[in-house]
């Protein structure tokens, strides 16, 4: 058995700890279903809404008490990407503190995240330059969440990813989009 192989079955057996950004409002049953299959293969940091639990407007601080506090202690951070994910701005700051500290990153599409006009589905921008670059893996929920086995598999896949793709420049968003 290759070294490659033998580091990924190991990884694999790991129970990771993994960050999951979402739309709270909207995409809460989504997150749920998720802690429901993922109870097995993942271990997640916490299930809570960033806007609730950290009660200020500075962009520092709160930036900090992302890395620290949220995405310090995974490996992972997986975005479930539905209709507004992408108008919410502590989903693009968790991705930044994730690209920052050099975690996996993960976008699942969900049903509810319908396609554009122009035959694409929206996801955060920062989100979209990491699936473009190569660094993120992009997946749909119904793949994503079709076995213990290949939510593993494509945890294990982004954190294998090497960090000279991350693409990390954008501003933080300033508001929500909506």
């Amino acid at each position: 058995m290759s070294d490659y192989l033998s580091s990924l079955l190991t990884a694999m057996a790991t129970k990771r700890s993994v960050f999951v950004s979402y739309h709270h409002d909207n995409d809460q049953f989504y997150y749920d279903q998720l802690a429901a299959v993922c109870d097995q293969a993942c271990q997640f940091i916490r299930d809570a809404s960033l806007r609730e639990a950290i009660d200020s407007d500075d962009t520092d601080y709160l930036s900090r008490a992302i890395r620290e506090g949220y995405i310090t202690g995974s490996s992972c951070t997986i975005v479930l990407c539905g209709s507004e994910t992408w108008k919410r701005k502590h989903v693009d700051w968790e991705i930044k503190a994730t690209l920052g500290k050099k975690h996996g990153l993960v976008g699942v599409n969900l049903p509810t995240n319908p396609l554009t006009i122009t035959g694409k589905y929206t996801v955060p921008d920062r989100l979209h330059d990491n699936i473009q670059s190569g660094y993120a893996i992009w997946t749909d929920w119904v793949t994503f969440t079709s076995s213990i086995a290949k939510l593993k598999e494509i945890v294990e896949s982004a954190i294998a990813r090497p960090s000279l793709l991350i693409q990390n420049g954008r501003d933080l968003m300033a508001r929500n989009l909506s």
